[in-house]
């Protein structure tokens, strides 16, 4: 099972460098990828809504010139955001510059704060999903025109044509994992919803993948979790458990990743784990 590390606070003086440190400092010890959320202002689990929040694609770029290695991603970047064409010029954009090591990660959209703060509609949840899809088709069909109810592209061209795969966000089982199940390269899962309702999960997306005739195999099976600093053992269980299940990839965030304490005792943990449970 290979790790990744997901970032969800910038609010540290002298961010420039502790962010430079942070991500090399992961890369050196070997965690396989590393994820920013696609919010504008910070979401209320984590903390208020005026905290300091970076824009993704910006921050990844700049973490692509400081790391050579590992893979970088949006964990999951909102359609409601940025027209689609834009929106897939600058994931290609960035697959080019870091090397192929880029995953575009993509969602719905649902924190309605930030868009009515910024000045960006906020469509009805079934028009974000109508949304989702439409950019979700037009990925399937580059270079070709596109006319759907929300977007047209009379001319996409994306060149340099480098499309990184696609990760879709999110557990719906009527309305997300079908477009899991068509479109996407990899799914995405809350690791705190346990296992076994992690392994239930897995089954409906199964039987989505076989109505359309899709090899459930070539899906990437992620998690995104949180780690606790002082649950060592409780979450090397969940690791095993997720193993089990065929899981890839875990993604891991700290609620303070600003803690070099709280990332060396991760960083342990999945050292740990890769020595004493290392499977196929």
């Amino acid at each position: 099972m290979r790790f990744g590390f997901q970032l969800s606070r910038y609010a540290v003086p002298e961010l420039p460098r502790r962010l430079s440190e942070l991500v090399r400092r992961l890369e050196g010890e070997g965690v396989d990828s590393f994820w920013l959320m696609d919010h504008l202002f910070q979401i209320e689990e984590l903390g208020p809504a005026e905290e300091d929040m970076l824009e993704a694609f910006t921050t990844l770029g700049f973490l692509a010139g400081l790391t050579s290695r590992i893979e970088l991603g949006v964990m999951v970047a909102s359609v409601t955001f940025r027209p689609p064409g834009v929106l897939l010029k600058m994931a290609h954009s960035l697959d080019l510059l870091c090397g192929g090591r880029s995953w575009l990660g993509l969602g719905a959209g649902w924190y309605e704060r930030e868009h009515r703060g910024l000045g960006i509609p906020f469509p009805r949840l079934s028009e974000r999903f109508e949304r989702l899809e439409e950019v979700l088709r037009i990925l399937q069909q580059p270079e070709r025109s596109f006319a759907g109810r929300h977007y047209q592209l009379q001319d996409p061209l994306f060149r340099p044509s480098r499309r990184p795969p696609v990760l879709v966000g999110g557990m719906g089982e009527r309305r997300t994992l079908p477009l899991v199940a068509r479109y996407a390269d990899a799914c995405n899962f809350f690791q705190g919803i346990g296992p076994a309702e992690i392994a239930r999960k897995l089954e409906v997306l199964r039987g989505h993948c076989s109505e359309v005739g899709r090899d459930f195999a070539t899906l990437q099976k992620t998690t995104l979790g949180v780690y606790r600093p002082g649950q060592k053992r409780a979450f090397l269980e969940e690791l095993r458990a997720l193993q089990a299940l065929g899981v890839d990839t875990a993604v891991v965030g700290l609620l303070d990743p600003w803690d070099g304490a709280a990332v060396s005792e991760l960083l342990a943990v999945l050292g740990y784990f890769r020595q004493s449970y290392s499977g196929p």
